[in-house]
């Protein structure tokens, strides 16, 4: 309830200071979007702890052996 009450003191603020011919996302777009900025910096970091845990190797091609069917059913002779 304090969080709500706290907005309803700056809105009036905000309104007393706002010049109709030059508005900006001011503070609190500032605040949203280094939170955001920090959000996407911890995800990538977290991506990438967990693509260094990764161990991939490919498994080598098998020759495919005269006379077997390809995935098409076709055979290769």
């Amino acid at each position: 309830m304090s969080a709500h009450q706290a907005l309803t003191h700056l809105v009036p603020l905000a309104a007393k200071e706002l010049d109709e011919n030059k508005v900006t996302p001011g503070v609190l777009g500032f605040i949203v979007f280094a939170v955001m900025a920090v959000g996407v910096w911890l995800l990538m970091k977290s991506m990438n702890r967990h693509m260094g845990k990764v161990d991939f190797e490919e498994a080598p091609e098998a020759p495919a052996a005269a006379g077997t069917e390809t995935k098409a059913g076709k055979s290769t002779r």
